[in-house]
């Protein structure tokens, strides 16, 4: 029998056998949990890692921030003490002036001094203008953004838009009107409303670069759908995508891909009054929001001159309305088979800090209609932006086609063989203190001849 304080060794063996039970059950335990617990853990540390990564970013981003406006801070302090100095010598050298006498020697060391204690203030201005917006942008770094799921960046961007109006006589539409139709006696002599329909919402994302290139993509909205089936639903406008695209740029060439303008017509006049259609449209004024594909090269020539090449496919459109709300019918373009054509070529360059530029574009649609109706539609079209002035320039459209109503053309007659020749010119005031001024006009003649009808054997 042994002494001591150590326990019995009925209590040692009991206590070890416990043990070695608890490590085997635990050790179980964690061969089956292993395996969900690993990809967890490996899940968590790839997301920790990504949230360490973006604290980092904006820490050095932030200490460089505060680093810049420290030294600018110790830089303007230096330079009020030197003012200060050289406005305690100004005054002393004027005080040990004798009274009545202004030797040249002091008139010329004043006269340093003023110049000197000038030159100061004007960088101590400069200096503190330059800490304050450093300040502010340290203070932006603490405020909530437009955030991505990803890394890259976005801007949104958008209108809130009311738009009061009184129209005289028979138009095609209310709030925005595009051509004035032929009066019947069901329709009103004229009507006041108000319409927000005409507001709109953007997204602008940047992304990485693709094959050397800088992609972005571009998506907009409007409220200018049509109406939901409700009480007072011509107040309720629908969602309309106008436009959603992807760009490539490389130095001197760019490939676009999605919905866009019609790049073969790129001018248009911009007036608050008609956002939701361009103004002019279906009165000389070829437009249209498209799905294409095109490519654009531009020549750098000397002198600032540059050359720009344009050339692409579009869908085939015909300005038909849908025939059904779920299901899609191809129009008259679209069942001949094959896309619609364009090309486009710009000379430009600076004249009063406003580009100078003419262009020339072709486009061309083969269309089949019911009974086998084939129609070729195409345009030719020209464009010019002049300047007259710093502030003042001088811009237009001119196109002559047929069948081209899908675009604006002819008063949106489809079903009709239309040739048209019309023209469009505005100039455009952009004073300093009243942002842009716009005077529009346009002219036009059109002819007009019916598709023969078939011919049956």
């Amino acid at each position: 029998m042994k002494h001591g304080n150590g326990l019995p060794d009925w209590i040692r063996k009991s206590s070890s056998a416990v043990l070695l039970l608890l490590a085997g059950t635990i050790y179980a335990q964690s061969e089956d949990a292993s395996p969900p617990a690993e990809s967890q853990s490996a899940a968590m540390a790839a997301t920790v890692h990504q949230l360490q990564e973006q604290v980092r970013e904006l820490r050095a981003a932030v200490a460089e921030v505060r680093s810049e406006a420290a030294q600018y801070r110790a830089e303007t302090g230096e330079l009020r003490r030197e003012l200060q100095a050289t406005r305690n010598q100004l005054q002393s050298t004027v005080a040990s002036a004798q009274p009545g006498s202004t030797p040249v020697a002091t008139k010329e060391s004043e006269t340093d001094s003023a110049k000197q204690a000038e030159s100061l203030t004007q960088r101590v201005s400069s200096l503190e203008e330059s800490s304050q917006l450093l300040s502010g942008k340290v203070d932006d770094q603490y405020q909530t953004k437009v955030e991505s799921a990803s890394k890259y960046r976005v801007r949104l961007s958008g209108i809130v838009l009311l738009n009061l109006f009184s129209n005289h006589g028979t138009t095609d539409n209310f709030d925005f009107p595009n051509y004035v139709p032929e009066p019947t006696p069901f329709n009103s002599r004229g009507a006041t409303g108000a319409s927000l329909r005409q507001s709109q919402l953007g997204l602008e994302v940047f992304g990485p670069r693709l094959m050397g290139a800088k992609t972005t993509g571009t998506v907009q909205f409007d409220l200018s759908g049509g109406f939901p089936n409700t009480l007072n639903g011509s107040s309720f406008g629908l969602f309309r995508l106008r436009i959603a695209n992807l760009r490539m740029d490389w130095d001197h060439t760019s490939i676009v891909a999605g919905q866009d303008n019609a790049f073969f017509s790129p001018l248009s006049p911009t007036s608050f009054a008609s956002l939701a259609v361009p103004t002019f449209g279906y009165a000389g004024n070829l437009w249209g929001w498209i799905p294409q594909v095109r490519i654009e090269h531009r020549f750098d020539l000397s002198n600032g001159q540059n050359i720009l090449l344009q050339g692409g496919i579009l869908n085939n459109v015909t300005g038909d309305p849908p025939i059904s709300s779920f299901d899609r019918v191809p129009q008259a373009g679209e069942r001949s088979s094959q896309p619609a054509y364009a090309f486009r070529v710009a000379w430009s360059r600076n004249i009063f800090g406003q580009p100078l530029r003419f262009g020339t574009g072709a486009y061309y649609s083969r269309q089949e209609w019911w009974l086998n109706r084939h129609v070729d539609g195409w345009a030719g079209m020209a464009d010019w932006e002049i300047p007259l002035a710093r502030r003042v320039s001088l811009a237009g459209e001119f196109y002559r086609g047929v069948a081209v109503g899908g675009l604006g053309g002819g008063r949106r007659c489809t079903r009709l063989l239309c040739e048209s020749k019309l023209s469009r010119s505005y100039a455009s005031a952009e004073p300093q203190f009243a942002g842009e001024f716009h005077l529009s006009t346009a002219f036009e003649s059109t002819f007009l001849q019916r598709i023969p009808p078939p011919s049956y054997i």
